[in-house]
Parts: C-alpha cells; structure tokens; sequence
C-alpha cells in the first residue's frame, strides 16, 4: 500500500511557506503576521508530516510586532542553508522592515535581527550559488514601461552576507508575467543545470494568485518568461473551487534527485475562508528545463503518493488537552501582538490573564510608515490556530468580573471580525453572553484614507454568578456552537451561530481563525485576572 501525502500538508494559518533542505532534513518557515512569536518552523524527514519546533522570533531575540488588523506585521519569509548556517530573510512592517537572522541549529537560538537599511520593498529573498556568492533579490518600482512610468518589478544585487551590505547597484531581471500581471512579489532564485530559474507570486494572493516563472543562463540578465505561465494556479478553476489562492512557491530538491514544491493555498469552507491561508504540496518535474508543478493534471491534489527515497516518519499526535506549567509553553500558543507589563503568567498549574485596559477590538489603525516600538499595541490573549473545519475548542476558568471586565473564550479572523464567548458584569449583573464584533470599512488600511469603525452586538445571554464555568465552543465547519456549564458531562447550550458572521469576504484570506482565551478591563486597569486550569483544542 502506498503512503499518501495528504494536503493541507500544514493546516491553519500558515501563509507564504519556503522550504529548506539540510541533508534528509526539510523545514518550512510562514508568515505569522501579527502573532507572537513569530514566523512557525516546521520540521519534516517525509514531507507527509510536519512537526513544530519552535519559532523564529520571540522575546530571546527582542522581536516586536503590534496588534492591529491582523494583515500587517511579519511577512513573507525565506529560509536558506549555507556552509552550516540557516539564514533567514523577512520583513517586518511592525518594526524597521527587513531582516535577517541567523542560527546554527532551526530550532535556536536564533540571532537578534541584521535590519537591512539597504534592502527596499517587500519579499526579499537571499541566494546562494554554487560557488558561494550571495545574493539579494527583492521587489520594488524598478522597471521602466514604455511610457517612461516606473512599475513593480524584480531586482537583483550581490550581497556581502558578512557585513549585511548590498554590493553594487541593483540589476533589474523581471517584470511581471503577463502585460496585466498584478503584484509581481515573493522571488526565489535557483541555478539549476544551465540556467538560473526565478519562481515569483503575481495577481495578489486572493483568488488570482499564481506562481509564475522565468530563466536565464546569465544571473544579471532580463529572464525570459516561461511559455506556459501561469506554471501553477487555481484561478481559472472558479471561486467555488475546494481549494483557491494557489501561489507563493519555493522549491527544494530531494536527496534523490526528485523535486518537490510548497505554496500557499486556501481551503473553501462552504464558501468561505475561514481556515485563511494553509501549506499545500506538490511534485515538480524538469521538462526540456523548464518546470512542471503537480504534473499530470496541473492543479494542487488532496493527496499524492509520498517519494519512495524519503522514510516515512510520523510524529505523536500533538496534545488536545493542554495544561499549564512553569516549564515550556505549547508552541502552538501565540499572543497577538507583542505583550507587554506581563499580561500573563503562570502559577501552581494555572494560567492567568489580568484584566488590562487593552481590550481585543481595539480600533484598527492604517499602517503607516511610524516603525516605533509601541508597548500597548497588543490584545490579552492566548490562542492556538484553527488548523481543521471541525473543532471544538474548551476551558475549564474561574473568574469574577466588576463593571466592564470580561474573560472567556474568543475566536478572531482579521479586521476586527470576532466572536467573544465571555462572563461579565452589566448592569450589576453577572452574565454569560456571545458577543459579536465586526468592522465597516471602505478599503483596506495599507492605503491612504483608510477608516474603520467597530461595532459589536450580543447575540445571546444569561444569568450566570458562579466564578467557575467551563466553556466550550464546537466549530462543525460554520455552524458555531457555544455551550457552558460547570461539568463537562452537564453543559448546556447557549445558542448556535453562523460562521459567517466572522467570515464576510471583504477580510479575505490574509489570516485564518484563531481560537483562544483571554482576559480584559475594556479600557480600565484592573488587578483582576482569570484563570484558566485547562485549554482544550480537539
């Protein structure tokens, strides 16, 4: 019987995947936006599994990024191997843009950022050739059209690795794809046999994402486009296609020769983007030396038949129930934006969220150039990512509100798009309510002019005094199910919501649901905490 590498090969939020290939070992770093730590890395010996060991940036290399839409932040990273160093390239549009950080070993330390003053626009990428020269290749409004207007392309610089310099000017190599080609991005450079091969992004990651390629035999070159671009997208297949916004690529050679690719992907869940952007997989051939991704049919596949070279390796399954201690923290946990003042700590085995004036529907703010270290941008809250259509999510808490606290379980996609299952008081009443937050906005907040207004609703409620409850939030692909109680053999319904609610097309796929709990004053300081014995994600 043959093993089946089944897709999402890395479910839940875990957009803009590069792969890396350091002897029978793969790892794959994401994008993590606004989430903290940042930037996931995952570790494979079969491509089928994937484990997490640790994340790229945190507190031990002071990594900083603000709470705000859920779309800006940490992005669009690319790992690379060289004479026995992982070095890895970003950009961060919470603090000082691009990067690099350094480590001999994936799983850390890793070093504090190398800011690349030198290094402009988005998506920079680093290589190596076979001789051991760095280069930079990045985006930026470097190609001249034929009325003379400057227009996004791709640029080439050697790269002094060393001293984290730029040497030389940098070379134009690309355009975009096609004469319309939107949002050429996100460019990987290989040498492979005779040529130089580029793998870019273009359309934008929303529903006319594709991968596009093009290659020269002289690095400093214009590359010629390939033929048959787009070589990989879903765009042509509909928007009621099961998976959409196919693109964002990297490639990695196998020990046996053979090829494989990872890309970016997004699962529809009756219509909707409700898991964002995941990890998706396929084979990759050499035709007449150009590139053929999944071939034989040309599309993403929900399974292929695992490489016979590779040895198939299984993980343990990661805990459902998750407790609390002094000791290590569960990787999969994540705050969004960085905490400051210690929102949170750990005592006898529990964890406790203190109810600051930060609340989760802060009001969404453009992302502007400002890249000052902010201490108060960041929301109470400890979450873990949706990761499949059918979870439930519950907690064992105690908490007594005053006037205005809350705590509970949240469930947040961008743009403020939330739902909070909370215990408060209102009124001098104490209750458990479902409450609903949206935004109305007109744009996006990467453009000028951007406003946004929050609005929030109950959507049910009840009397509840006792500080202790159990909350549990059942997630059957979008019908939401919110029960309570103070067993888990007696809970009891407080209503039934529809997913969509959170998940309105205007907020895209940038970021997936995030499932947590969370503690606040809702704009008052408070010594108040909740507490939480257990968090349970099935």
């Amino acid at each position: 019987m043959k093993t089946k590498i089944k897709n999402p090969i890395i479910p839940g939020y875990t957009p803009d995947p590069s792969i890396c290939r350091v002897g029978e070992d793969f790892y794959i770093v994401c994008s993590s936006m606004e989430l903290d730590p940042g930037i996931p890395i995952y570790h494979s010996r079969d491509l089928a599994h994937w484990e997490l060991i640790g994340n790229v940036m945190s507190a031990k290399n002071h990594y900083h990024v603000k709470q705000n839409s859920m779309i800006g932040g940490m992005m669009a990273p690319t790992l690379r191997y060289h004479n026995g160093t992982f070095y890895l390239i970003a950009a961060n549009f919470s603090h000082n843009d691009n990067f690099i950080v350094t480590a001999k070993d994936p799983k850390g330390p890793w070093s504090e950022p190398h800011w690349l003053d030198d290094v402009p626009g988005i998506d920079a990428s680093l290589f190596f050739d076979n001789d051991g020269t760095c280069y930079m290749t990045g985006t930026g409004d470097v190609w001249e059209n034929e009325g003379g207007r400057m227009e996004r392309g791709i640029w080439i610089a050697e790269y002094d690795i060393d001293n984290y310099k730029v040497v030389g000017r940098p070379f134009t190599i690309f355009n975009s794809a096609l004469r319309v080609g939107s949002s050429p991005e996100s460019p990987h450079i290989y040498h492979i046999g005779d040529y130089y091969h580029l793998l870019i992004a273009e359309g934008g990651t929303e529903h006319y994402h594709a991968v596009m390629h093009a290659r020269s035999k002289e690095l400093f070159s214009f590359f010629e486009a390939n033929p048959a671009n787009p070589v990989l997208t879903h765009r042509h297949m509909g928007f009621g296609s099961p998976i959409i916004n196919i693109g964002h690529a990297d490639i990695t050679d196998l020990p046996d020769g053979s090829w494989a690719a990872v890309m970016l992907g997004t699962r529809l869940v009756e219509g909707t983007k409700l898991l964002g952007r995941e990890t998706f997989y396929c084979p990759l051939v050499w035709e007449r030396d150009w590139p053929l991704f999944s071939p034989e049919t040309g599309k993403v596949e929900w399974e292929y038949d695992a490489p016979a070279s590779l040895p198939w390796t299984e993980y343990p399954p990661a805990p459902v129930c998750i407790g609390f201690d002094d000791e290590k923290a569960d990787p999969r946990w994540t705050a969004w934006g960085t905490p400051y003042g210690e929102p949170f700590r750990v005592s006898d085995s529990r964890f406790f969220i203190r109810c600051i004036p930060q609340s989760l529907n802060n009001q969404i703010r453009r992302l502007s150039e400002e890249k000052a270290v902010v201490y108060d941008h960041f929301a109470p809250v400890y979450a873990m990512r949706q990761t499949q259509p059918v979870q439930t999510a519950a907690a064992q808490m105690t908490f007594l509100p005053v006037e205005g606290e809350t705590a509970g379980i949240a469930l947040i996609r961008a743009m403020n798009y939330q739902f909070h299952f909370e215990r408060c008081c209102t009124d001098g009443r104490q209750l458990l309510r479902l409450v609903m937050t949206t935004a109305e906005f007109d744009s996006l907040p990467y453009y000028p002019g951007f406003e946004c207004e929050n609005k929030s609703v109950v959507l049910a409620e009840t009397l509840y005094s006792s500080p202790d409850i159990i909350l549990q939030a059942e997630l059957d692909h979008l019908k939401f199910t919110f029960r309570y109680g103070a067993k888990k053999e007696d809970m009891q319904e407080l209503c039934v919501t529809d997913g969509r609610l959170i998940c309105p097309e205007q907020i895209g796929c940038m970021s997936g649901t995030l499932i947590g709990i969370f503690a606040s004053g809702n704009g008052r300081d408070s010594a108040n905490e909740a507490s939480f014995d257990w968090f349970e994600l099935r």
